[in-house]
């Protein structure tokens, strides 16, 4: 489990260390590690934890790094000078953030690492970056992205192009007959004419160039009917391509189009000011009224509402906010008017987080279809030469005329165009990322993030689903039932110390000792020194002393007295904290519920012949409750972060596919070695969110149930497709080498297919079976 490291300074003052702009990165990228500053080579090194957006890292530095230089700390910082620290700047580190990281030097690299434990390391993922060169970071809105409507030009030549081939085949005199071809052919290829010169810019053809030779070859025989037949439905089943593409993106853009552009500030004197979503930064205050959307993600400092976050969680019902309660960005705030506290920029909102993945997602390739791009480029190579001897073994060996046909034989040159267009491979090369797109859109509506066609196939394979407890099988909304103090009398006291060493952590149990702290109005006790256990807990240093929170049997064992011995357990269905500093001891009882969808998932699991298994840090008391509650087949208790991975690692050395579902950092290791990574909620830990092949947004268990399904239905449509594609193909191919096929046959048939194939994908938009029961 990484340190949480929260910034001990305002980040909107300037860094004027280099060393402190790394710190407050680290501070706000929960993926990052480590980085190592090279000022011979003139390069960044970059340590995150399993996959991470490498680009916002470099534009996060990049900012960081320049400001730091604007204000001399780049000349001044000993990290570039040469000295390899911090002490000759003229605002060093101070001795609280110098708790928060190590610092070491090699020659003339120096590295800045989070204090982590000594397992961590083995999963960080090393990138070498240029010194950054300083870029505008742009905030996405969708709106601005492709445009989903580039079919209709392409279906109205498409059918300019069937309508003057019929008027020269069949209305016009024979003189007007070519130059209606000819514009037939212009409008035809039009479209297709643009992608061959773009591919052919690239040096590389595709099927777009096979189509264009085969219509002008038909052209050049005299065979102008079937060349117009070529273009004419090939323009049209591009358009429907396009037509099914553009339904996939704009299911996707339906859900950000109206992204706020401006947000209203509150000065320190209350005054309103108008002020855009760029410009806001962590920390300013924002007056959100009723009906408005909320411009960032932010804390609710005054008033209560309830916001409406179905356009990023797919969950149409309203969402209770209260002080201290988190609002997301994108969201509506549905009846009251309140003040927030902003705590990130718009470019980091989990808004924008949900559009990069959704972009991410869709430019990641399954397996299969990478086989298939890279087979498909060969293949168009091997048609091209078959068709090219064919023409030559027509010619040559049979005898047939080379370009001219008569009514009773066609010519070498005609039947070899006929093999080239049957042969092309546009239904297989659309087969899967036509299903790959539509799966990730109708997931995208129903509040399941899907990254990319790895995750959509590899799903379909899972036969073990391993469980967090807290935030998965449970709800998450932990909240403090009780403060007990030994003696009693000083609850007061123990809220306030671990409210003040909870809010620099992110496990749920903080998150619940935080809420009520805030909500009680404790004002924190500041720590001189923080560090985190692995699997145990935190401890600070403040005025009165060491103060430890976390595991009854940690806290026992420091003290070494009989003070937590002598107190009662907690019952199943609740957790403790327990806080130790000098003479004052203490514990926080929470309470946890179990989903009420819990149940009712894990059985359906395992119709599905899924085994079920939790993996919780938790007691084996509880755990075991857990068990017997929800009929589940395993759980294993008192598992630190490393523990779950071996438990995951031994399971697949076993031979199973196993999906893990989890939502927390300590749960980051254990979604990066799972087959499938799952994590719940648009509000999970960024860690967790950046090592998830699946995101369930609004911590809907039960669409893990719908994404699984989704899954083996689109598994079963790509499998239609390439039936369907190379099924086409292998007819075709037989009857065109036989001489039994007609051009225009051949073309009905080619594109065809590709029809049939865009369209079967198209299903998957509509769900089917495969959609999210209703919450309960």
């Amino acid at each position: 489990m990484s340190l949480t490291i929260s910034p001990t300074r305002d980040e909107r003052e300037p860094n004027r260390c280099l060393a402190r702009s790394v710190v407050s990165t680290l501070a706000v990228e929960p993926a990052l590690e480590a980085v190592t500053i090279d000022r011979a080579q003139q390069k960044i090194s970059v340590a995150t934890l399993g996959r991470a957006d490498v680009g916002r890292l470099t534009d996060r530095l990049t900012e960081k790094f320049h400001e730091a230089q604007e204000l001399g700390g780049a000349r001044a910082c000993g990290l570039l000078s040469g000295h390899g620290d911090c002490e000759t700047c003229d605002a060093p580190l101070s001795p609280a953030e110098l708790q928060l990281v190590t610092i070491k030097s090699e020659g003339n690299a120096t590295t800045i690492a989070r204090v982590t434990c000594p397992t961590a390391p083995k999963f960080w993922r090393w990138r070498d970056m240029p010194f950054p060169k300083v870029v505008q970071r742009d905030v996405e809105f969708l709106e601005h992205a492709d445009h989903e409507d580039e079919w209709k030009p392409q279906l109205v030549l498409a059918l300019l192009c069937g309508a003057l081939g019929l008027l020269a085949a069949f209305v016009a005199p024979a003189a007007w007959r070519v130059p209606l071809f000819v514009l037939s052919y212009v409008a035809g290829a039009w479209f297709p004419a643009v992608e061959v010169w773009e591919r052919l810019q690239q040096r590389a053809i595709d099927v777009h160039f096979l189509m264009l030779a085969v219509a002008a070859g038909s052209a050049s025989i005299g065979a102008w009917g079937e060349g117009a037949t070529l273009l004419f439905l090939f323009s049209l089943s591009g358009a429907l391509e396009h037509f099914a593409l553009g339904r996939t993106q704009k299911e996707i853009r339906s859900l950000f189009r109206e992204a706020p552009k401006v947000a209203t500030v509150l000065d320190g004197q209350g005054n309103e000011r108008e002020v855009k979503v760029e410009a806001l930064q962590r920390g300013m205050r924002l007056l959100v009224k009723p009906g408005s959307q909320f411009a960032v993600d932010a804390e609710v400092l005054k008033g209560g509402t309830a916001a409406d976050e179905s356009n990023l969680t797919g969950e149409a019902t309203p969402v209770e906010k209260k002080i201290g309660d988190t609002v997301l960005a994108g969201t509506i705030n549905l009846w009251g008017a309140v003040e927030v506290t902003v705590l990130r920029p718009v470019a980091e909102s989990s808004l924008q987080k949900i559009i990069h993945l959704i972009r991410e997602a869709q430019q990641q390739k399954a397996p299969s279809q990478q086989f298939t791009d890279k087979f498909g480029t060969y293949y168009t190579y091997i048609v091209l030469a078959l068709s090219l001897a064919m023409f030559f073994v027509w010619w040559l060996a049979f005898g047939w005329p080379a370009f001219t046909s008569t009514a009773e034989l066609r010519s070498a040159f005609y039947r070899a165009m006929t093999l080239l267009v049957v042969a092309s491979p546009c239904a297989l090369v659309l087969s899967i990322p036509s299903a790959v797109l539509a799966a990730i859109a109708w997931g995208a509506r129903h509040g399941v993030l899907i990254r990319g066609g790895a995750a959509v196939e590899k799903l379909a394979d899972v036969n073990v689903v391993a469980l967090d407890k807290t935030g998965t099988l449970t709800t998450g909304e932990l909240r403090v039932e009780k403060v007990e103090s030994f003696p009693a009398g000083k609850e007061t006291e123990v809220a306030r110390l671990a409210f003040s060493l909870d809010r620099l952590s992110t496990h749920p149990l903080a998150r619940a000792v935080t809420r009520h702290g805030k909500q009680q109005g404790f004002t924190p006790v500041e720590f001189a020194h923080f560090e985190s256990v692995t699997g145990q807990g935190v401890k600070g240093r403040c005025e009165r002393g060491e103060c430890l929170l976390g595991r009854r049997e940690w806290i026992a064992l420091a003290r070494g007295d009989q003070v937590v011995a002598q107190v009662t357990p907690t019952e199943a269905g609740f957790s403790e904290v327990w806080l130790s500093s000098g003479d004052l001891v203490g514990r926080i009882i929470l309470r946890d519920d179990i989903r009420p969808q819990a149940r009712a998932v894990v059985d359906e699991l395992k119709r599905s012949g899924l085994r079920t298994l939790v993996l919780t840090g938790d007691r084996r008391a509880t755990a075991e409750h857990l068990k017997t509650e929800l009929h589940l087949d395993e759980v294993r208790a008192e598992l630190k972060p490393e523990e779950k991975v071996a438990a995951i690692k031994s399971l697949s050395d076993a031979g199973n596919r196993v999906a893990m579902i989890g939502d927390g950092v300590n749960d980051a290791p254990s979604l990066a070695v799972a087959h499938v990574g799952v994590a719940m909620g648009a509000r999970g830990s960024d860690a967790a969110l950046e090592q998830a092949d699946v995101v369930l947004m609004h911590d809907r268990l039960e669409n893990f149930l719908a994404a699984f399904r989704l899954s083996q239905r689109a598994r079963r449509i790509i499998r239609q497709n390439l039936v369907v594609s190379l099924g086409t193909v292998a007819v075709l191919v037989v009857f065109a080498l036989l001489g039994k096929i007609p051009l225009p046959v051949g073309v009905v048939g080619h594109e065809g297919s590709t029809v049939v194939v865009v369209m079967n994908s198209l299903r998957l938009l509509f769900g089917g079976n495969v959609r999210p029961a209703p919450r309960a």
